[in-house]
């Protein structure tokens, strides 16, 4: 299994980060956290500090699975003005690539980059319009949207169903839910 990459830049969303990479290892993923700072410790929206895996640039993302974008602010901002890293996203997308986002970021990160363009997709409320121009089709009525090779959220308290449908897009339905039930979801 290819391994997937969730990037924490200063001021992220530590719930969608954490619950994410967690669902995740519990369904067996690999995925590394990947610091999109300097140095390898992160500082959230929430003042808690996450020692990632690996700075960018030791991320060698040519045959990643997954690249993941927790919300927060100003962090998806921060992902977003990273050009190195919205660089690899593209690459990634143009080679067929799986991407998820949460919260902000599905309208600060992948609906910027061009990469929600006829999607439906859903993000934090108050970003639809953001979403709406990149494109994509705002969903309000759903915790996490999976359209082709893009799943997104709409914020902290759909973390763990976000979690679940990365793991069910990779693994499917089996997979996903023998994690929620070990989870009691």
């Amino acid at each position: 299994m290819k391994k997937s990459y969730i990037f924490l830049a200063p001021g992220f969303e530590e719930v969608e980060a954490l619950a994410t990479a967690d669902v995740m290892r519990r369904a067996g993923m690999e995925v590394s956290v990947v610091a999109v700072a300097d140095g390898t410790a992160v500082t959230g929206s929430h003042n808690l500090t996450v020692v990632t895996d690996m700075m960018l640039a030791d991320a060698d993302l040519s045959d990643a699975d997954w690249l993941i974008f927790p919300g927060g602010m100003p962090g998806a901002q921060n992902l977003h003005d990273d050009a190195t890293l919205m660089d690899a996203l593209r690459a990634h997308a143009a080679r067929g690539g799986r991407y998820a986002a949460i919260c902000a970021a599905p309208a600060v990160v992948l609906a910027q980059a061009g990469l929600l363009e006829g999607k439906q997709a859903t993000c934090y409320p108050g970003f639809e319009e953001l979403l709406q121009r990149g494109g994509a089709s705002y969903v309000s009525d759903r915790r996490a949207v999976t359209d082709g090779n893009a799943v997104t959220a709409n914020g902290p308290s759909s973390a763990i169903d976000f979690g679940l449908a990365i793991v069910q897009a990779t693994l499917g339905d089996g997979a996903a839910q023998s994690v929620a039930d070990g989870m009691l979801c």
